[in-house]
């Protein structure tokens, strides 16, 4: 039983070097098509996401369901990725080359049609995304940037604006507290 549990059935060699390579795929294809699919993920994005972890599994794997080679094909995979990010961190032009660089989607108000259109995002998970920062119109957006990570970066025309409410909101209570003190005392006076 345990013989069969742990006896890999394809050569060491080629259960390290399948992980990496489809790694290395993933990681090309990904920067191919681009910062929307690690963006807000929809439904479908979701299901290309299920649907490739399955699609990959046989291509890591083999023939091969042991412990053992299991176990292999997790430690390739996560060897290449620590290899790779302390590349990319001390070769910083490459990281540049391989992550590509930021989208500009919004610039004083205006959005850039054509930066929304190549990276595929409709109005409305444009909008969705400033909701996400408590701006409601295009135009209290100083830039808006799709970053290679896939994360948004807004940035607002006015960042005191919030700061603004908040005092205008404690003010008006502040005159409510002081209208309701006057009122008791006006009650007061009468009883």
């Amino acid at each position: 039983m345990f013989d069969s549990m742990f006896h890999l059935h394809v050569p060491l060699l080629e259960k390290i070097l399948r992980p990496v390579i489809v790694y290395l795929c993933l990681v090309l294809f990904l920067r191919l098509f681009g910062k929307r699919e690690l963006a807000q993920l929809n439904p479908f994005d979701l299901i290309v996401l299920l649907c490739l972890s399955n699609t990959v599994q046989n291509s890591i794997i083999g023939d091969d369901n042991s412990v053992s080679g299991g176990i292999i094909g997790v430690f390739s995979l996560l060897v290449i990725n620590f290899v790779l990010t302390r590349i990319l961190f001390h070769l910083p032009q490459l990281n540049k080359m391989i992550e590509g660089k930021e989208t500009v989607l919004i610039r004083d108000g205006k959005v850039d049609a054509e930066a929304v259109k190549r990276e595929a995002l409709s109005d409305l998970e444009l909008k969705s995304i400033l909701h996400k920062q408590g701006l409601h119109d295009y135009s209290e957006v100083q830039r808006c940037v799709l970053e290679p990570s896939g994360n948004f970066y807004v940035e607002e025309k006015d960042p005191l604006r919030e700061g603004k409410e908040r005092g205008e909101i404690l003010r008006q209570i502040t005159a409510l507290t002081a209208e309701v003190k006057e009122l008791k005392t006006m009650i007061a006076a009468r009883s």
